[in-house]
């Protein structure tokens, strides 16, 4: 039933006859109801319209989080067409009612902008699901053996010489406790080529048969920053870390445009199921991004998406993409947009030491840059030489980056290509930025450059990082408060597939610092609020695409994106969030 308040707005008939008139309609969730089309009821709220902005959805009796600017609450939002013509308490609201008009009564659930996941891989979380993948995350699989298990379950059923992949293998979560090899696969799959991806992206683990077809052996030398782990005898063991990896991806037959398409709105209906409403892509091919801008245009329900054109590890190379890409169009920029290209930077501060560091790991190393270059200067020479190449096009550049040493080698960069430009107009982020110092992002913030966290990731791995990188390093890592502290502007994202892509478990995570093994707090003093974490998954995403003036936020004039959630956000224990389901998802003013 609609709140009191609401009711009060109808001067015309008593209080209590109107609401008894109400209780006659019998309202269930997630009906698209016209509750006010009623022939007795309507000329009353006809009448006390006050002006034409007649909403066409109107939701009331809420907990409305605005992303305003001063984090201000309301009760109730109307939307006409694809844009909301009002924010305020029932009453207010009530003056946009026609008997034409839909109404929710939301019985006191919290109502967000539209979730934006400021950075996942679409096409790969699709295809990291079965049927396409294996899932291998915990507690899925708990042992190399469970692993195995499941390829062997594929071996029974596909011809042989048919790629198995599968995706979400994490070494510490293996209850051998070592490493897995190319051996564990070959006891069951010897016929048939196997390539698993851990959670991360980072590493590969694949059988004899898929190294043969990929031509790695122990003479193979990866391009920049790739490993291919040997024993030692120098024969590869089967697992692979960055470039090594893709060099066996790269062989996997890939799907074609149209089934991608159909991965991508599968992708696209998970992602609204849960909230979200837009998303960036980062490093994506021209093809893939083709396809995303067909998909634009065509109808269904989808989300708003911005794409990155993926670089590669060296100058001539980058400048060959951005001559491909500079002939394709996007008509609809609402719904499709490219405005710029991921670099990797360097790798992720796990057991696979390939973020660039100025302390050791655990154990010794440092990492590196996986830009081209013989030796650190070098590296660093042509990853200043594509940051100025990319900011010389106009266009936005965010660096995948995670160890402190890298960031500080971007950012400097950045600085370099801004020189004479005033503030950052294209808006240059780092990506992850795990370990960046609390000096660094002091410059980052005068520079404007942005910041995008993952606090799903910290959820994941903060138990197992004090074995890579100490018990401090791993406290301070995705350094919110810090960040936040320092005027950066910080968006959060999922990484999925790295993630399930479940952003109530990065508020809960941003606000708690929890690990997921043991449930330890790691980093309390990196803590932020309920209000400041929302506004990382909403108005600071909007700001990463150039688009803060149309969405992010509960504003007048912004298009209809909303998430309502099922229960009321404010009240919850930070540790329930996760838990928490949505209860409608709105875009451009549908119900979706």
């Amino acid at each position: 039933m609609p709140s009191a308040e609401f009711l009060r707005c109808f001067p015309c008939q008593s209080h209590s006859n109107l609401v008894r008139s109400l209780s006659d309609i019998r309202m269930t969730d997630f009906s698209r109801r016209r509750l006010l089309q009623s022939g007795a009821i309507a000329p009353l709220i006809w009448g006390c319209r006050e002006n034409n902005s007649a909403a066409d959805i109107v939701l009331t009796n809420g907990d409305v989080h605005t992303v305003d600017g001063q984090n201000n609450r309301a009760r109730a939002v109307a939307i006409k067409a694809n844009r909301i013509v009002a924010v305020g308490n029932d009453q207010q609201i009530s003056r946009h009612v026609t008997p034409a008009t839909e109404i929710f009564d939301l019985e006191g659930r919290s109502v967000l902008p539209g979730i934006n996941d400021s950075h996942l891989h679409l096409l790969g979380w699709g295809l990291s699901n079965p049927p396409f993948s294996l899932d291998l995350t915990y507690p899925n699989v708990k042992s190399i053996a469970d692993c195995v298990a499941q390829v062997r379950t594929q071996v029974l059923v596909r011809a042989p010489g048919e790629w198995i992949v599968g995706r979400g293998w994490d070494q510490p979560y293996l209850a051998e406790g070592r490493a897995p090899t190319a051996a564990d696969l070959d006891a069951v799959a010897p016929n048939h080529p196997v390539a698993l991806t851990d959670f991360s992206g980072h590493a590969l683990w694949a059988n004899s048969l898929a190294l043969r077809l990929t031509g790695i052996d122990q003479h193979t030398v990866p391009s920049a920053g790739g490993v291919i782990v040997k024993d030692a005898a120098g024969v590869p063991t089967g697992l692979l870390f960055e470039s090594a990896a893709w060099m066996v991806r790269n062989t996997v037959p890939q799907p074609s445009a149209e089934q991608q398409k159909a991965i991508l709105r599968d992708a696209m209906l998970r992602l609204l199921k849960r909230g979200v409403t837009s998303c960036t892509v980062p490093g994506q091919s021209i093809e893939v991004l083709q396809v995303m801008n067909e998909l634009a245009s065509e109808p269904g329900p989808k989300i708003r998406v911005t794409g990155l054109l993926r670089a590669t590890d060296n100058l001539a190379g980058l400048e060959h993409a951005l001559a491909s890409w500079s002939n394709v169009e996007t008509p609809d920029p609402l719904w499709f947009q490219a405005p710029g290209v991921k670099i990797m930077g360097d790798g992720i501060p796990t057991a696979n030491k390939t973020a660039w560091l100025h302390e050791p790991y655990v154990g010794g190393g440092n990492g590196s840059l996986l830009i081209q270059g013989d030796g650190h200067d070098a590296k660093v020479r042509e990853l200043e030489a594509m940051v100025e190449t990319i900011h010389g096009h106009g266009l936005q550049i965010g660096t995948h980056v995670t160890g402190d040493r890298s960031v500080d080698a971007v950012i400097k960069a950045y600085a370099r290509a801004q020189a004479g430009d005033g503030n950052n107009r294209h808006r240059h982020y780092v990506i992850h930025g795990d370990l960046i110092s609390p000096e660094t992002l002091t410059r980052m913030a005068t520079l404007g450059v942005g910041a995008n966290f993952n606090p799903e990731i910290k959820h994941l791995i903060a138990d197992s990082q004090i074995h890579s990188i100490g018990p401090e390093r791993a406290a301070y890592e995705w350094p919110y408060r810090t960040a936040l502290d320092a005027g950066v502007m910080v968006a959060s994202s999922s990484d999925a597939p790295v993630t399930p892509g479940n952003w109530l478990q990065g508020l809960a995570t941003m606000m708690e610092r929890k690990g997921k093994q043991t449930g330890a707090v790691s980093g309390p003093a990196q803590r932020i609020s309920l209000d400041e974490a929302i506004r990382t998954y909403t108005w600071a995403g909007a700001w990463q695409d150039h688009a803060e003036t149309y969405k992010g936020a509960i504003k007048t004039g912004y298009v209809g994106d909303l998430t309502v959630i099922d229960g009321r956000l404010s009240m919850a224990e930070p540790d329930k969030l996760a838990e928490q389901s949505i209860y409608m998802t709105l875009v451009d003013g549908q119900v979706v």
